[in-house]
C-alpha cells in the first residue's frame, strides 16, 4: 500500500515591526458625493495568514475534503511560526466550518457537502436566536440518544480511549476554552464511533452551533460539572455495551442541556 504523505503548505509573510501582513486598501463608493473612497488598510496576523492560505487551498480544490493537515508541530515548522499561532489558525478554521478535529486522529478538511449544511444550518439558527437554541436541543435529543447506543454497540478500543482521553481534556480544563473542545471531541468521539458515516457528517455539520451552545451554558453555576457526571455515565455504558443505558444517559444529558439553556 503506498504510503500517504501529508501536505506541503507554504506560509508567505511580508514581515513589517509589528509581523503583520497589510491588505491593500480597497475602494467604495460614495453614494452622496459619486466619488470613490478608500477604506482603512487592514492589517494580518500571523494567524490570521495561515488561516487565509489554507482557506485559499481549500477553495482552489489543493486541500480536498477528508485531507488530513499535519499535525500542529509539523505546521509550525512549515509555516516558521509559533504552536500558538498554529493553534489559533485551526481554531478559526474550525469556527469557519473548513475543518474538524478529532479527538486521538487530527484535523481534517470537511466535506463541501458538510459546509453547505453547517452554513444552512448557521442561518436557520441565527435567524431567530432564542427559538434555535431550543430547535437545536431538539434535534439532539433525535440523534444523539440514538447515537450513543449505536457506540454502545459498535465502538472499538481506539473508539473509547478517544472517549476517555476528551474526558480527561475536560477535568484537566482550566478554562471554558479548553473544557468545551474537550467536551466537542467525546460527542465527535461517539458520532465516528456509531460507525455511520451519514451521522458523523450530521453531527459534524452543527459542531459550530454545538460550541456556540456550550460556551453560552458554561458559565451557569455547575454547569460543566453536570455535564462532565453525565458524560461518564454515557462512557460507562459505552464501556460495557449497554446501549439502553447508553440512550438512557445520553438523554438525561440533554434533558440538563435543554434546562441550561433556558437559564441563558
Amino acid at each position: 500500500m503506498q504510503k500517504r504523505v501529508a501536505p506541503t503548505i507554504r506560509l508567505i509573510v511580508w514581515w513589517s515591526d509589528q509581523v503583520t501582513n497589510s491588505r491593500p486598501a480597497l475602494l467604495s463608493l460614495d453614494s452622496a458625493s459619486g466619488t470613490f473612497m478608500y477604506k482603512a488598510v487592514q492589517t494580518l496576523r500571523l494567524y490570521e495568514q495561515i488561516v487565509q492560505q489554507i482557506e485559499d487551498s481549500i477553495l482552489k480544490g489543493d486541500l480536498k475534503g477528508g485531507q488530513q493537515l499535519p499535525a500542529e508541530r509539523e505546521l509550525a515548522q512549515q509555516f516558521g511560526v509559533s504552536r500558538t499561532a498554529v493553534r489559533e489558525a485551526m481554531k478559526t478554521l474550525r469556527e469557519k466550518g473548513l475543518v474538524e478535529a478529532y479527538a486521538g486522529r487530527g484535523t481534517f478538511v470537511t466535506s463541501g457537502t458538510s459546509r453547505s449544511m453547517r452554513q444552512t444550518l448557521d442561518r436557520m439558527i441565527r435567524g431567530g436566536p432564542s427559538e434555535g437554541a431550543v430547535h437545536l436541543v431538539e434535534v439532539r435529543e433525535i440523534l444523539e440518544p440514538e447515537i450513543a447506543a449505536l457506540a454502545a454497540q459498535r465502538a472499538d478500543e481506539d473508539a473509547r480511549t478517544a472517549m476517555r482521553e476528551s474526558i480527561t481534556v475536560m477535568d484537566a480544563a482550566l478554562d471554558a476554552e479548553g473544557f468545551i473542545e474537550g467536551d466537542l471531541d467525546f460527542h465527535l468521539a461517539l458520532a465516528e464511533a456509531a460507525g455511520n458515516p451519514l451521522i458523523l457528517s450530521l453531527i459534524d455539520s452543527i459542531v459550530g452551533l454545538l460550541r456556540e451552545q456550550r460556551m453560552r451554558t458554561y458559565y451557569i453555576e455547575g454547569g460543566p460539572e453536570r455535564g462532565q457526571h453525565h458524560h461518564k455515565r454515557i462512557l460507562a455504558a459505552v464501556e460495557r455495551r449497554d446501549p439502553q443505558a447508553a440512550r438512557e444517559a445520553m438523554f438525561a444529558h440533554l434533558r440538563q442541556v435543554r434546562d441550561d439553556s433556558e437559564k441563558t
